[in-house]
């Protein structure tokens, strides 16, 4: 229970917070906004005025104050909120909009999706209606958004493609080709499940990768499974990296 009885520079801190939130208007608010301040007073002063109702949190340590509208109480703007969430978190593009950011697609999704290595993230910060994958690989760390969304994109068989599997594949080959992205995607490749090692290793294959590396990724995959490539099973090698028959229709 806080004490009734403030020290009197944390009343004056407290004092300062609240002009400055006032003064401001409609924004997000964090601790590190207040750094002129002693800690301790900022965090007690924005929970207070979050219980009062003067302010919204929505996350540890990040609070919205809110402007009337006609339509009601303003929300905070939603890339606000993803500069914020992924400044504290690891954050990639998943399903849909991971195969926009790569070109196959120009579909944008009516619900925006991400993949993250955590085990969860603020809901306030994430958008109610985002999808969220958890507890990605800890290697996924080191990789940008294009190879992050290059490793969704084959997880999911490049389901989300609207070019055709000749076409997909083609422009599959010209991403991993460049800026040296199949050598960051080789050194991820073992923490990868074993249908994504084998589709790794047939790209690997095709734009010439070290020999040794994909001797690695062949000896890691069981010589008795077959693995569902989807329409990667246009990869002109796809049977030799161990990818099912394709069904005839």
């Amino acid at each position: 229970m806080e004490s009734s009885l403030q020290h009197p520079t944390s009343r004056g801190a407290a004092g300062k917070i609240r002009r400055r939130v006032n003064r401001c208007g409609e924004r997000l608010w964090r601790f590190e906004d207040f750094s002129d301040l002693p800690h301790q007073a900022v965090a007690q002063s924005l929970s207070r005025m979050s219980r009062a109702g003067e302010l919204k949190r929505l996350s540890k340590g990040v609070y919205y104050r809110s402007r009337k509208t006609v339509f009601g109480e303003s929300k905070p703007n939603p890339s606000s909120l993803h500069q914020l969430l992924t400044k504290d978190h690891t954050v990639f593009p998943a399903g849909i909009t991971a195969a926009n950011l790569l070109g196959f697609t120009s579909q944008n999704p009516a619900r925006r999706e991400l993949a993250t290595t955590a085990q969860s993230l603020p809901r306030k910060l994430l958008g109610e209606d985002a999808v969220l994958h958890t507890r990605r690989p800890e290697a996924w760390k080191s990789l940008n958004d294009e190879c992050a969304a290059l490793l969704d994109f084959l997880r999911n068989r490049g389901a989300f493609t609207e070019l055709s599997p000749n076409e997909t594949v083609e422009r599959l080959l010209m991403l991993i080709g460049e800026s040296n992205r199949c050598g960051q995607l080789m050194r991820v490749a073992n923490t990868e499940p074993p249908r994504v090692r084998a589709m790794l290793g047939a790209i690997g294959e095709q734009l010439d990768c070290d020999p040794s590396v994909l001797m690695r990724l062949r000896q890691s995959l069981s010589p008795v499974s077959t693995f569902d490539f989807g329409i990667l099973s246009a990869l002109p090698n796809a049977h030799a990296w161990q990818a099912k028959p394709k069904v005839s229709a």
